[in-house]
């Protein structure tokens, strides 16, 4: 049996990008989506099955969990894009934010990643994965996105922690990425800014994670590591 995928946060950017790539290699798929953006309904169409998912509160996440396991008796893989980035802001209390960006970078893993876990064992050594998708600034901080760094640094921890609980079963395993894609409405200053940050001084695109997420896939051995995809830019 070709067991699915799940991708939380699959309706742009590099959730969207590893959804499409998975469909193009006839790889059975579960997504998660807060807002219906018309990508869900061509992954759809093309043969995802397409959840709505509240990760704003725990009630929300456990009921999502509920839902895959209704659907699949075992998941190949999870992969946690879902994500938000909220800066501190005098408009927003700084605890609601501070929960915020908790409640969606830490608590949907760490509770998806206990409800879904018997989905993902028993198939053999490396036989499932989860990745945790987190962010430079995880190890660098943020003056203008602290709670936002500090919940991704805590994603971060705990993909050591899942990787000693799950092994040798379950690779668990993080990805760290800086620039990888321009918005359309980035003018050419900011731009030129951004790809100045780091060494290789490109915007690589999402093919340089999708790549990255079929090597820590298709690996016997690699777990409880943080990939950094960032251009080299803790060396400027």
């Amino acid at each position: 049996m070709n067991r699915p995928i799940l991708i939380t946060g699959a309706g742009k950017r590099i959730g969207l990008a590893l959804a499409q790539h998975f469909i193009a290699q006839s790889q059975p798929l579960i997504i998660s989506y807060r807002t219906r953006h018309c990508a869900i309904d061509a992954l759809e169409q093309a043969g995802a099955v397409c959840l709505y998912a509240d990760f704003s509160s725990d009630k929300g996440i456990l009921e999502f969990a509920e839902r895959v396991k209704s659907l699949t008796p075992s998941l190949r893989a999870v992969i946690h894009n879902a994500s938000e980035w909220q800066p501190e802001s005098r408009d927003t209390a700084l605890s609601d934010t501070l929960h915020a960006m908790m409640q969606i970078h830490v608590a949907a893993p760490y509770l998806l990643n206990h409800e879904l876990e018997i989905l993902l064992r028993g198939h053999g050594q490396a036989g499932s994965d989860i990745i945790h998708f987190t962010d430079y600034v995880a190890e660098r901080g943020s003056d203008k996105h602290i709670a936002y760094a500090a919940s991704k640094a805590a994603l971060e921890n705990m993909t050591q922690s899942f990787a000693l609980k799950l092994a040798p079963e379950v690779k668990v395993n993080a990805i760290a990425p800086a620039l990888i894609m321009f918005n359309d409405g980035d003018n050419a200053e900011y731009r030129q800014r951004s790809l100045n940050k780091s060494l290789m001084k490109i915007a690589p695109g999402e093919q340089e994670i999708v790549r990255l997420v079929e090597y820590l896939l298709t690996s016997r051995y690699v777990t409880g590591r943080s990939h950094a995809v960032d251009g080299g830019r803790h060396l400027r």
